[in-house]
């Protein structure tokens, strides 16, 4: 998806016009514990064209002293990493020293850069916000985020300026695979040593996003096309102090991707960046691999594995499923295994199971643990049918839905993991009612 990043100083409201663009989100999954959200980024999906969302207010802490330079760092990152630019300037404060400087070098970038005078609440406050023509620029938005107020002509701009949507063709012949993850985790070591291992058949390709790499290769005469983000975030120290911005990267290979590697420094221990970027790739529905790299650099007993898979099972609580393998890049160590697991994980993604299969497995969970009452009436299953693949997809019809107790629905969700071998793949299970 495109990408719009909403920069300028604090308390200007632009934590405020992120949450009115992004209107209502309904959680696509429950909130498991243990899954760290980071509000900064949200894929608006409402309008004609989706795109992500970034507020670039909460990457790093702010001081006065501070403030023009994390603004300068934070309007740089997003020139290098959005497609539409929303500078956020406060109509009350009126037009500041470190408005100009920001508004100056967004002038010279080569993208669209939207002005917004925010927080104008009237029209002798609009009259006002005039003195913001001294930047030279042709155009304002004159909006009140709180309020609504002036939304309507910004969001029709941004939807304009956003490129054209190109859907990915879902080639169900090759799977996708994209190594994600902090910078300095060992992304490209572990690329290099792991298309080393398979032979790369073809000389790396652009990929549709920018900055990325496609790599097409082939194991066990399966098509795979590696999604490269390792190499992208070295346009500059900059860029290296916001390291939250690998989530950008991380977002837009997830987006084409079917299998998402998620890379974790062994030395580093596990952080919360990893959870974030774990995080969305579950909320996309992907299949996930944990690979620990630099295993290699731990001085270990036989009990470092073990403590190490319970820290991990611990904190991506939400990523149950996911396979987790220990390697070092830098040796080699259990590199060459990544791809028996990728594709075992990838076959999970892309299986179909029959409606007759998936109803007998239903009515045997019934029969051995039936849904509880719900305001004093049985909760009936009916049946179950698959509705999709990557990830796969399944609808219960039932008499109530609103009776199906999470719980129950856990319960159910581990039944058709087990017999039909969805042990290493996210499944998504909805419920709907049905007359009798």
């Amino acid at each position: 998806m495109s990408v719009v990043a909403i920069v300028g100083r604090p308390n200007v409201g632009k934590s405020t016009l992120f949450n009115r663009i992004l209107g209502e989100r309904k959680a696509i999954v429950e909130d498991y514990p243990g899954v760290t959200r980071d509000r900064n980024y949200a894929d608006v999906t409402r309008y004609d064209k989706p795109f992500t969302l970034i507020d670039t207010g909460g990457f790093e802490p702010v001081s006065e002293v501070r403030m023009l330079v994390q603004m300068r760092e934070q309007s740089q990152l997003a020139i290098e990493e959005a497609d539409v630019i929303l500078f956020v300037m406060d109509g009350r404060d009126g037009l500041t020293p470190s408005d100009e400087e920001v508004a100056e070098m967004l002038r010279r970038v080569d993208k669209p850069v939207l002005f917004v005078v925010n927080k104008v609440d009237g029209d002798k406050q609009e009259e006002q916000a005039a003195e913001f023509y001294s930047l030279g620029i042709e155009h304002f938005f004159v909006t009140s985020a709180e309020h609504g107020r002036g939304m309507g002509e910004l969001m029709a701009a941004i939807l304009d300026e956003l490129p054209e949507v190109k859907t990915v063709e879902d080639d169900s012949a090759e799977v996708r695979l994209a190594v994600i993850g902090r910078p300095n985790v060992g992304k490209s070591s572990l690329v290099n040593k792991l298309l080393g291992y398979e032979r790369v058949v073809a000389n790396p390709t652009a990929g549709t996003t920018r900055d990325s790499v496609d790599t097409p290769f082939t194991y066990n005469n399966q098509r795979y096309v590696l999604i490269d983000t390792a190499g992208i975030r070295r346009k500059g120290k900059v860029s290296q102090k916001l390291e939250k911005y690998s989530v950008v990267q991380a977002l837009k290979g997830m987006d084409r991707a079917h299998v998402v590697m998620v890379v974790i420094d062994a030395e580093e221990g596990i952080t919360e960046q990893d959870l974030t970027i774990a995080g969305y790739a579950y909320d996309r529905g992907r299949a996930v691999v944990l690979v620990v790299n630099k295993w290699d650099t731990l001085t270990k007993d036989n009990q470092t594995m073990k403590k190490f898979t319970d820290e991990v099972r611990g904190q991506f609580k939400f990523l149950s499923f996911a396979p987790i393998m220990f390697v070092s890049a830098l040796t080699g160590q259990r590199v060459a295994k990544i791809m028996e697991t990728v594709e075992d994980v990838a076959q999970q993604f892309n299986r179909k199971i029959s409606t007759a299969e998936l109803n007998r497995v239903l009515k045997q969970a019934e029969e051995a643990h039936p849904p509880a009452m719900y305001h004093g009436k049985r909760v009936k299953l009916f049946y179950i049918t698959q509705t999709a693949v990557r990830p796969p997809s399944f609808t219960i019809f039932v008499n109530k839905e609103k009776g199906v107790h999470f719980s129950y629905r856990r319960y159910l969700a581990n039944k058709i993991r087990q017999p039909f071998g969805f042990s290493g793949c996210p499944i998504r299970i909805t419920y709907r009612d049905r007359e009798h």
